[in-house]
């Protein structure tokens, strides 16, 4: 990892976090506004009081979306209006660099997770998040998403197989070349692999989903919740893939894991990929996505007890789910520059 710049961990701290707001009615159809309630009230713990305010800013695409945000959250965060095609900022907009000489922005190209969604606005909202940020902008002719890499801050960046070696992003790609793409756009060098990410999932397996990093060569994962959680088989699988893992210097991973909200259906019945993972971190504060409330609070206890520095609070994301996500998938962070 180079010095001059870098991407820290998110727990330190964050100049700025970016979101867009749901807005796309054909998109959220009946969830709307329910998705629209779950935004404000997660923002709002993120953003935290006055003493503790976060800075935030909220990307709305229309006059209902910047009424909404302004119901929901008042004076605590900033409104930019801007065009995009859906909520998803952490893969759509850039990832960014810290540098002594101002922000990076990295920008790789986005076809909709492998060509599933595409939408207008979609490949131009990271430009906007980009200038908003003050950043110089990085392209790179890659075809990845912020969601499928998670960084340890010193170098270090997590993966899955399944989403860099899919053939609907990058056809004919292998590992090595991967990897010298990840280190020559984003300065880290170390590149840990895994395979498989959440089943049901459109982004075919985003990290954020499955596996964060705590410190270093500590990362937290998700155990089984529940005899019927879809999800039991991948689960264990990951958990054991991050125990194989070595960092540079031989040692290997330590893996935490906290509990899974188990089986969470869509109206037809069928199960969502639901994940307590898929947490955002602003100061003292962590806001965890939950889906049920027992089990969402089993998860947050159990990460309380090992993050003793951090509050941990839960807010409901069955809404957002239902397009595809959480609270990391939705947001954008800039880290507080050197």
């Amino acid at each position: 990892m180079t010095q001059t710049a870098h991407i820290p961990h998110e727990f330190a701290p964050q100049d700025r976090i970016f979101t867009c707001w749901p807005a796309a009615a054909d998109l959220w159809e009946d969830n709307l506004l329910p998705a629209q309630a779950e935004f404000g009230a997660f923002v709002k713990l993120l953003a935290g009081d006055k003493a503790q305010r976060q800075a935030m800013t909220v990307i709305a695409a229309s006059d209902q979306a910047e009424a909404s945000v302004r119901e929901h959250l008042a004076d605590r965060v900033d409104i930019t209006r801007a065009a995009y095609g859906d909520v998803w900022a952490r893969d759509t907009g850039p990832v960014f660099l810290s540098s002594p000489d101002g922000p990076i922005a990295v920008r790789f190209r986005f076809n909709g997770w492998g060509g599933k969604y595409e939408l207008a606005g979609d490949d131009t909202i990271g430009g906007v998040i980009a200038e908003a940020a003050g950043a110089t902008v990085k392209s790179v002719d890659f075809i990845c998403e912020g969601g499928a890499l998670e960084f340890d801050g010193t170098g270090g960046v997590l993966t899955t197989r399944q989403c860099l070696l899919n053939a609907n992003r990058n056809p004919g790609i292998i590992e090595a070349q991967a990897e010298a793409v990840l280190k020559s756009a984003l300065g880290v060098d170390s590149v840990y692999w895994i395979e498989d990410g959440l089943r049901f999932d459109h982004t075919d397996g985003h990290i954020d989903n499955i596996a964060r990093f705590l410190a270093p060569g500590v990362v937290v994962c998700q155990s089984p919740s529940g005899t019927d959680d879809p999800q039991a088989e991948v689960l264990i699988a990951i958990c054991d893939q991050l125990r194989g893992l070595k960092r540079p210097d031989g040692q290997p991973f330590e893996v935490i894991e906290i509990p899974s909200p188990g089986r969470v259906e869509d109206a037809d019945g069928e199960p969502m990929p639901a994940s307590h993972m898929n947490w955002v971190s602003a100061g003292s504060r962590l806001v965890m996505p939950v889906f049920d409330e027992t089990r969402g609070n089993l998860a947050a206890r159990a990460l309380q007890e090992v993050l003793v520095d951090k509050t941990i609070l839960t807010s409901p994301a069955r809404s957002i789910l239902s397009g595809g996500g959480a609270f990391h998938c939705v947001t954008c962070n800039l880290p507080r520059l050197p």
